[in-house]
């Protein structure tokens, strides 16, 4: 595939406020129990927003509301750009090749029956290496790995240019070296002034690269703030229902917390306590 000539787009604006929620709250039914009540927060462009909680509490909930798929029962939800949604399921994407999964992107811009233009092209050509994806552009996205997969479903969302970017569990059931691909393009992206909103079971991922973070404790308990302070091991273990340290490990890129839940009896060590780890490259 010709490349050359498609230059790396331009760093977006930063700081800018792109999403807002004011005192939203949802339920499916009007007897059903609340999923979240009261909630609000901002994601401004540049940032990274995780949203952590026990499962079947509400976040894929909230994002569908983020993303304009559900309207919450009260509140609302103020989109300043336009969004593109990541879902957790990958879906098959039957025979289509890489560059047409990614080129459906742009079908919000065409008129019905309309076939993408050379412009339309050229933006999903863009988005392929912004994302880093241009090399499997003639491959069936059906044969790709998930971890892949989920990098395809990215590309697809900047190419619709939109500048908020919302996933459902983007590194989910992905070995270490994909959930550390997919979290350096969020990271890049966010650098780059997109607005990224992701929902994750991984706290360090959060710890990693968020600049906010978004707790579900209960339907009247969401927490939201920087994510050094919503992320303490207290917070955590409250969540979570089990006892969570964070030591601070020393890599060969710098040092960093990390969370270290205890499982408690049939581990070989049965009580966690707060260690300073040391790791290189040799020891490893």
């Amino acid at each position: 595939m010709e490349t050359s000539l498609i230059s790396r787009p331009e760093a977006l604006s930063t700081d800018e406020v792109l999403l807002e929620v004011n005192s939203a709250s949802f339920r499916y039914s009007a007897r059903g129990p609340w999923l979240f009540k009261g909630l609000s927060l901002t994601v401004s462009a540049g940032e990274i927003l995780s949203i952590l909680g026990p499962n079947a509490r509400g976040k894929t909930t909230l994002l569908k509301c983020l993303a304009g798929l559900l309207k919450p029962v009260a509140g609302q939800v103020s989109a300043h750009a336009d969004i593109g949604y990541v879902p957790q399921d990958h879906g098959s994407g039957a025979a289509f090749l890489v560059r047409d999964m990614v080129l459906m992107g742009r079908t919000r811009m065409l008129r019905p029956f309309q076939v993408p233009r050379a412009e339309d092209r050229e933006a999903a050509t863009a988005a392929m290496l912004r994302v880093g994806v241009e090399d499997w552009a003639d491959r069936e996205y059906s044969q790709l790995s998930g971890g892949q997969r989920q990098l395809v479903l990215i590309a697809r969302a900047v190419a619709s240019g939109s500048r908020i970017l919302i996933l459902d569990e983007p590194a989910s059931a992905l070995d270490l070296r994909n959930q550390a691909k997919i979290l350096a393009v969020l990271g890049q992206l966010a650098e780059d002034g997109f607005a990224v909103v992701m929902t994750t079971h991984h706290p360090d991922h959060a710890l990693h690269i968020s600049r906010n973070a978004l707790l579900f404790v209960g339907s009247h308990d969401t927490r939201w703030g920087p994510v050094e302070e919503m992320l303490s091991a207290s917070a955590l273990s409250e969540v979570y229902g089990l006892p969570i340290c964070l030591p601070r490990v020393l890599t060969d890129s710098g040092s960093r917390h990390v969370a270290v839940p205890d499982f408690g009896q049939g581990c070989r060590v049965n009580r966690i306590t707060p260690v300073t780890i040391e790791t290189s490259k040799e020891n490893l």
